[in-house]
């Protein structure tokens, strides 16, 4: 079977690999007294509020569940806009909010609708691979770009500007970041907006961890820039919705009856029971419950990333956002005699049964120097965590 040059050039997501692992050596050690903690997977331990659950099992009892409009329920669309208004003071007209399948349909319809075939789109190394991968899927090709703690791993304005030629699109950005937690200050995004918008290039901009920020100055939305910026955001973090499958998309005017177009005939419409659900998300009493988790996320950061920069895991850049914490691990390397952040990653795995994810997923520029420890499991599991590592380390 000739298989296309499209899924080839798909480069399989590691993270996932090393959860399968991470899962057999689980099972194998089911019975023992050290059972796999797993900081590898950047999934809330919260599951959807009780309000959201009680919503879905309505619409279910209800019969509302056939389709929607592609766009989604124009009550979701409203009360979205409304939470731009109420959380980050922005408006944001209700007709510009696409509903989606997850951020992962966002991105595809993004893609879908922007990039053409050769299209050069900058995104910061490291990065979360998926979202390179949809640049691909749409015939374009993701450039990553170096960066450092100096830059806060986030790309620059004059980065842009220097790469930018004439087969380049525009740039992908994520804030906060997926693996760093790191976003881009506000003057830097709205520069690097500026040199884009100069090209006639489009900006993207991932921000489905912009809830989860933990610093009001970078936990401002791009959208406050102005009307052109295309915003990616999703219901899984910050309102704990992973398995439900919905997202949405902020674009321009003129492009909505493009997205709309593509979502017809991609997707027909995002789930109907999860939009329900999702209504439910905006009411006083579970945006509390919301509140409280995000400073339930904040405080296992600033308990764990200590931890980890006592032990030589340096994390060179406190998370501003997310629930990541992207560490340095060459010294504990060298403690351990491994090569690299795989060799770590393993090694933890199978003597200290942590799972965490090597920086093999998030780029090209320093792969092997850095992991990424998902802190958004419960304190105890954190503090087991780095336990066990420093036994390791300490044993060495």
């Amino acid at each position: 079977m000739r298989i296309s040059q499209r899924a080839q050039r798909i480069e399989p997501f590691y993270v996932m690999e090393m959860a399968k692992a991470a899962q057999r050596i689980a099972h194998a050690a089911r019975d023992s007294d050290q059972p796999m903690v797993f900081l590898n997977i950047g999934e809330p331990d919260f599951t959807a509020p009780p309000q959201v659950q009680a919503a879905a099992e309505r619409a279910i009892r209800d019969g509302r569940t056939q389709y929607t409009n592609a766009l989604g329920l124009d009550a979701l669309r409203e009360r979205i806009s409304a939470w731009y208004g109420s959380r980050f003071g922005v408006h944001i007209p209700e007709r510009r909010i696409v509903v989606t399948a997850g951020a992962s349909g966002a991105l595809l319809l993004a893609c879908m609708a922007l990039i053409e075939e050769g299209d050069e789109v900058l995104m910061p190394d490291p990065s979360y691979p998926c979202n390179r991968h949809f640049v691909s899927a749409a015939q374009g090709q993701a450039v990553l770009l170096p960066t450092d703690a100096s830059q806060r791993f986030q790309l620059s304005a004059a980065q842009v500007q220097a790469h930018w030629n004439d087969h380049t699109r525009g740039v992908l950005l994520a804030s906060p970041s997926n693996p760093t937690g790191t976003s881009v200050a506000a003057a830097e995004l709205k520069a690097i907006h500026q040199v884009v918008q100069q090209r006639g290039g489009i900006t993207m901009v991932d921000e489905i961890y912009l809830g989860l920020s933990h610093d009001d100055a970078f936990g401002q939305t791009a959208l406050a820039i102005d009307d052109q910026i295309i915003s990616i955001n999703s219901f899984s973090k910050y309102f704990h919705m992973t398995g439900w499958r919905l997202g949405w998309l902020v674009v321009p005017d003129e492009l909505v009856p493009v997205i709309e177009r593509l979502a017809q005939n991609l997707f027909i419409c995002p789930s109907t029971v999860s939009q329900y659900a999702a209504l439910a998300c905006f009411e006083d009493a579970t945006l509390a419950i919301y509140e409280e988790r995000r400073a339930a996320f904040k405080e296992r950061r600033d308990s764990f990333i200590p931890m980890l920069n006592s032990m030589g895991l340096t994390v060179p850049v406190m998370p501003d956002g997310a629930f990541y914490a992207w560490a340095d691990c060459r010294s504990a390397c060298q403690r351990l005699g491994l090569k690299n952040s795989w060799d770590f990653a393993e090694h933890v795995m199978q003597h200290a049964h942590v799972a965490i994810t090597p920086g093999r997923d998030f780029g090209v520029y320093a792969p092997g120097d850095f992991v990424r420890f998902s802190t958004a499991s419960s304190l105890q599991d954190l503090h087991t965590a780095a336990q066990r590592i420093q036994h390791l380390l300490e044993a060495a």
